[in-house]
């Protein structure tokens, strides 16, 4: 796929409208990462080193209420913005409307404007076609640079490019390429190393890598349900009844492919265990519940990495966010970042988070920057805010 990028549009003086992501993890009015801001400056530098006028429309949080709007307010990124990069940032607390349509007008090449949290408007999720013909009349090009928002059809991500001529920024760019190689044409072999909780949240993407990855390595919680697949004991830990009979299906289709825990770290209580101990895989007694992977799992899962050309990771091995239950985790990321001649692909998600927290985010070949647009694009899914711009 060979998309039109922001490099083959002529910005020069025009007003480019780009869609960007910055819904940035924040607490009483403080952003506490900064990085999907700095993730955007290719994209917004290029634009305004080139002499275009730029207007930047991104979402911030969830909003239902008007305790909502008041906390995910996008004036405090506008801040962090015109700290960032050396271009005027203009802040306009508004979605539509005089106050907007002025600011716009009143640019000067190499100028940016901020709008306020797209999610302000109701109609922005539902691709309201008003919405997005709105927001198209006031610029002559779009970018899309929100890969963390491209599997979603919103007014932001697909009316506008609906409207206007239209091209990738830089990020996402990069995001398709370094996913499009993984899935289409990667480097053999290929393995891909699935955690989180829940078969359920994964099961596309479990179905689509069975046919091309080389090795699925599975950890996490939904691990328990392929354990009960086998017939093995879990005692209290997390269960998805009803994929019991897809995870049965899974392991017929992935022999010689799909490699479980083959032991586990066991607590007798979630919050507060008086007990942790490992234990084989399917011999979880009852009263305890499986929370981490166990050692033999971490030996037999960096001896199926050995000499692996492509890695794509998506989801811990275990309740990572607490430090005894962290060690798979760490393991997995450790042996990644330090994987030779390999290309290392983080999809994002708490995947990312925990690179980032133990200081490997550098040692990675690509971190994906929206953990669920990852994952649809990893399904083989089309992917709406990427499938509106034209091919070149």
């Amino acid at each position: 796929m060979s998309k039109v990028t922001v490099k083959d549009l002529d910005v020069r003086g025009k007003h480019v409208i780009v869609r960007v992501d910055f819904n940035v993890p924040h607490k009483n009015g403080v952003i506490t990462d900064d990085n999907r801001v700095r993730a955007a400056l290719p994209t917004i530098n290029y634009l305004t080193e080139n002499g275009a006028k730029v207007l930047l429309l991104s979402h911030l949080g969830k909003v239902k209420t008007e305790e909502d709007k008041a906390k995910n307010d996008m004036s405090i990124v506008a801040a962090r913005l015109a700290e960032v990069q050396d271009a005027p940032v203009t802040f306009v607390n508004a979605t539509r409307g005089e106050e907007l349509e002025a600011a716009v007008k009143a640019q000067e090449d190499g100028s940016i404007v901020l709008m306020q949290n797209t999610r302000y408007e109701k109609g922005e999720s539902k691709n309201d076609p008003e919405l997005g013909a709105y927001w198209a009349s006031l610029g002559d090009l779009f970018v899309e640079d929100a890969f963390g928002s491209v599997h979603r059809a919103h007014a932001s991500t697909v009316g506008i490019a609906s409207h206007l001529p239209s091209a990738l920024g830089f990020l996402v760019e990069k995001e398709v390429n370094v996913l499009g190689k993984a899935l289409n044409d990667p480097e053999r072999p290929l393995v891909a190393i699935l955690g989180g909780a829940k078969v359920s949240d994964k099961i596309a993407v479990i179905e689509n890598l069975l046919k091309i990855a080389d090795k699925v390595l599975i950890g996490g919680g939904m691990s328990y349900t392929f354990s009960v697949a086998q017939g093995g004991q879990i005692g209290t830990s997390l269960l998805e009844a009803d994929r019991v009979e897809l995870a049965k299906e899974f392991l017929e289709k992935g022999k010689g492919k799909l490699f479980l825990p083959v032991d586990s770290v066991v607590a007798n209580d979630f919050s507060n265990p008086t007990e942790i101990k490992v234990v084989k895989a399917g011999e979880i007694p009852d009263g305890f519940m499986g929370l981490d992977i166990g050692p033999e799992t971490v030996a037999l899962f960096k001896k199926e990495l050995e000499g692996a050309k492509t890695v794509f990771w998506n989801g811990p091995m275990g309740v990572f966010e607490d430090e005894r239950f962290a060690k798979g985790t760490i393991e997995v990321c450790e042996t990644l970042a330090n994987l030779e001649g390999a290309t290392t692909i983080i999809g994002g998600g708490d995947s990312a988070s925990a690179a980032k927290n133990l200081g490997f985010a550098e040692k990675f070949s690509h971190i994906s920057t929206g953990g669920g647009a990852s994952l649809e694009y990893m399904e083989g899914k089309e992917l709406p805010g990427i499938a509106i711009i034209p091919e070149k």
